[in-house]
């Protein structure tokens, strides 16, 4: 049996609500930037899929717009049993944090504010810089084993500081891996390549266009809302279509639109639902949620929720449906392995940011030393890192040490 066929989800047959439960897991103990460590970590320890195929796949969700942590959700759901797979892995991973994001916008413009949350951000962001810190060097350790590697990592850390767009950062990295990073040509007769029946794959290509003219209908039944929903629901289509990079990098583009432009929101207002999106776990646009509810209550959390990341999500099923019929391609390995190292380097960077912010003093840091030794020494379980450090920090709180 190849290797390909080893890891073919039709063979394994992984069931569905085995695969639902196992999302949900994750939705509810995956905390922004720590998404990638946590999903990575969650199909890798039940053998789903290979390290070749987790690590591609952070690459190629680069290539294309989107929130990575969502994109890469999708990805690996439709490795592992195709599309109902990527349906039910993403709606698994969004779903605890919608509800969450429900309830506090609920609470939120009921009351004015949630006092407790901003205290709360903060030992949950020093808990993620050390949680991050593990991602970048397992992430290093196996993107950056060539000398062109690290110059495209180091490259790319000051385009994240003087914020250059990530497309750009993506197609340079991308160029230069396929021309310094592909690996020797292999013998043809002894290349393994996936077999893929023809009717089954037109089968598949037949869902993906399903899936997609769901989506356009939804667009089209959006511009039939009464405003602002119905503008809200096309700037969020928008955005989720086009703007590249993870959360961080995409929530400008969207204060832009939802404040500056549609002043659906004050700063304020706006600033506190980033806040709420980053002490909520699972994605880190469900800040999308907070602002649909200010427009039209639930109904307009529903859909704005649906309108940022159903765009990506289509796109998501077409780059891996290709990306299946060529990963075996020189070419392609050489792009995905620039591409993930400069990730490596982007990661780097933000993760140095977040430090800034996140480490105000000894004791945060302290915080995010000990998450860092948990995951990366005493292998614990993410969930049990998230929350055994926020009782500590509630703790700290309640007796004045924070």
């Amino acid at each position: 049996m190849t290797e390909y066929q080893q890891q073919d989800p039709s063979e394994k047959q992984i069931g569905y609500f085995t695969l639902a439960k196992a999302f949900l897991l994750t939705g509810l103990t995956a905390f922004g930037f720590t998404a990638l460590q946590v999903l990575r970590s969650t199909v890798k320890k039940r053998g789903w899929l290979s390290d070749e195929k987790l690590d591609e796949g952070i690459a190629l969700v680069q290539l294309y717009p989107g929130p990575v942590n969502f994109d890469y959700t999708a990805y690996l759901g439709y490795q592992i049993r195709r599309i109902p797979g990527a349906i039910i892995s993403t709606m698994g991973f969004v779903l605890p944090s919608f509800l969450l994001m429900l309830g506090m916008s609920a609470l939120y413009f009921s009351t004015g504010n949630i006092p407790w949350v901003p205290r709360l951000f903060i030992g949950l962001e020093a808990i993620v810089v050390g949680i991050i810190l593990n991602l970048v060097i397992d992430l290093g350790r196996k993107a950056l084993i060539r000398p062109v590697a690290w110059v495209i990592a180091i490259a790319a850390l000051p385009a994240i500081y003087f914020k250059v767009d990530s497309l750009w950062i993506v197609l340079v990295s991308l160029t230069l891996g396929v021309v310094f990073l592909k690996p020797k040509p292999v013998d043809s007769s002894i290349l393994e390549q996936p077999q893929e029946d023809t009717s089954t794959s037109r089968s598949e290509w037949i869902q993906i266009g399903v899936v997609i003219l769901i989506i356009l209908a939804f667009l089209i039944y959006s511009t039939t809302l009464t405003p602002p929903l119905n503008i809200l629901c096309l700037s969020f289509f928008k955005v989720g279509s086009i703007a590249f990079g993870n959360g961080m990098m995409i929530l400008p583009v969207l204060r832009a639109e939802v404040v500056d432009k549609l002043q659906l929101l004050t700063p304020n207002q706006f600033t506190d639902g980033v806040v709420l999106g980053q002490v909520t776990p699972g994605p880190f646009l469900i800040t999308a949620t907070f602002i649909g509810y200010k427009v039209a209550g639930v109904f307009g959390a529903v859909m704005a929720t649906f309108a940022i990341f159903s765009p990506t999500f289509a796109m998501t099923l077409v780059f891996t449906k290709i990306y299946n019929r060529v990963r075996n391609s020189t070419a392609i390995k050489g792009a995905l392995a620039g591409v993930l190292a400069a990730f490596v380097g982007m990661l780097v960077m933000i993760t140095y940011q977040m430090a800034q912010t996140g480490i105000r003093d000894i004791l945060t840091a302290l915080f995010a030393m000990a998450a860092f030794c948990a995951v990366r020494f005493l292998k614990l379980e993410i969930v049990w890192v998230f929350l055994i450090g926020l009782a500590l920090w509630a703790a700290c709180l309640a007796l004045g040490l924070a």
